[in-house]
């Protein structure tokens, strides 16, 4: 279950200022629950959770069952944005952090990930590895013409296909139901496919066969991360001002629209959630950064980045605030021991948890960054697991939404990521363009 603290923002704000933005919260959060605001089309993110079929999960896991009967030992999932940042984040956050280095991995074959940049050394790279594994291919793309994932599934087509002769059984799509470049050639090629639900957005996606498949693949019991989810769905659906959503929609917005808060820091104190930061970055950027709008979403992963991007937070113009995203208990156990030289001079740690160092280091952050103007809400979850990141991703999506409809912006749509691909598809000379083509050039 997720928690929200917001006792950090109690000498920054005035009581009377919040409650006024609770209400003003509560009116957005029954615009998205009777779902007649702006975007209403793409709402089908809000009960995956409770309707997601078991057989969907069992579709998942016989692609896993039988890449493992191929012996399949690396997973290329292919998507840009929304199409792989849940499912990354996810993988992350709940595997072993050297799980490719381990020499037992239970069967579970490493998950990679394309089509997310124009990086050649990256691709030349990822096919240096494929060259020496066992490679099968998930696809996910709504139209397959995305630039970046499509330059990068042409590439690990042709691999598959000129080095296994079992390749259209190698091959997943993730896409629309009925269009598009990508289900054509699915259906030409026998691919299997999962479908892209029409009425949720990318970034909105990750409890859709969009993340849950690559979730699947990667070993992670996406039963239990859906519970979780499911769990967050019914709670958040009570209208009341102790709505963790409601909470949190009302204090960024209370910050920025009446502090002068215009960046959120997202901070995690473990590593394991440095794509969550990502994931999460895309889900407010692209959803409230829109007709001149929005709170800039940033993050940061202590207490490695407070000795780079401690001293701004510390000390810099006072911008910001911060979300810090707690966890209460580690999965993993490492003891400090006693050294009879103590040159270090860590005995005085002696017999303690590292993660009870990293709590002190919490504790003395939010401290300083308190007394230094940077206002701390603060989102707690009990460990890193399935069920709780399950809650994690449906708690930030709603809030989004509430957020969003406050801010004054519809959430669900991305007008200004179109501009960068038309000036991209006129400097590539792509037919239709050329004279765009030209006027860019000049410009240059």
């Amino acid at each position: 279950m997720v928690n929200i603290d917001l006792k950090g923002c109690n000498s920054f704000v005035k009581d009377a200022d919040y409650k006024a933005y609770v209400e003003k919260a509560l009116t957005c959060f029954d615009v998205l629950e009777q779902e007649n605001g702006e975007g209403n089309d793409f709402l089908g993110w809000k009960h995956l959770p409770s309707e997601t079929p078991e057989s969907l999960i069992a579709e998942c896991e016989e692609v896993r069952d039988s890449w493992k009967a191929k012996n399949v030992d690396l997973v290329i999932v292919i998507g840009i944005g929304g199409s792989y940042l849940g499912a990354r984040c996810a993988v992350e956050a709940l595997s072993h952090s050297f799980a490719s280095q381990l020499k037992n991995k239970n069967g579970v074959p490493e998950v990679v990930f394309a089509g997310n940049s124009l990086s050649e050394e990256y691709l030349a790279e990822m096919m240096d590895l494929a060259a020496e594994r066992n490679v099968a291919c998930v696809v996910i793309s709504k139209s397959g013409t995305t630039t970046e994932p499509a330059v990068a599934f042409r590439i690990v087509k042709q691999f598959i296909e000129e080095n296994y002769q079992d390749a259209a059984e190698r091959i997943v799509a993730i896409t629309d139901a009925k269009k598009g470049a990508l289900k054509t050639l699915a259906v030409q090629e026998g691919y299997k496919t999962f479908v892209v639900p029409d009425n949720v957005g990318g970034r909105f996606s990750v409890l859709t066969p969009v993340g849950l498949l690559p979730i699947v693949l990667a070993g992670i019991d996406v039963r239990s991360m859906l519970a979780g989810a499911k769990e967050m769905e019914l709670a958040l659906a009570k209208r009341e001002e102790s709505n963790p959503a409601v909470q949190y929609a009302a204090m960024r917005n209370l910050l920025h629209s009446e502090y002068d808060k215009s960046t959120e820091v997202l901070v995690s104190y473990n590593p394991k959630f440095m794509y969550l930061g990502e994931w999460w970055k895309q889900l407010y950027g692209e959803s409230e950064g829109k007709d001149g709008k929005g709170i800039f979403p940033a993050s940061v992963n202590f207490t490695t980045d407070l000795h780079s991007m401690g001293q701004f937070i510390q000390d810099g113009a006072r911008i910001m605030f911060e979300t810090v995203l707690n966890i209460e208990k580690s999965n993993r156990s490492v003891v400090i021991g006693s050294d009879e030289q103590n040159l270090d001079c860590l005995n005085y740690l002696a017999g303690q948890h590292v993660e009870h160092c990293n709590a002190m280091a919490q504790l003395g952050t939010k401290l300083a960054h308190i007394d230094g103007g940077v206002p701390q809400i603060v989102i707690s979850i009990d460990r890193i697991n399935e069920f709780n990141l399950g809650s994690l991703f449906y708690f930030f999506e709603f809030a989004c939404g509430v957020s969003a409809y406050l801010l004054g912006v519809n959430p669900f749509n991305q007008p200004g990521v179109e501009a960068y691909k038309k000036n991209m598809f006129a400097l590539l000379q792509k037919p239709g363009y050329e004279e765009q083509g030209k006027e860019l050039r000049a410009r240059l």
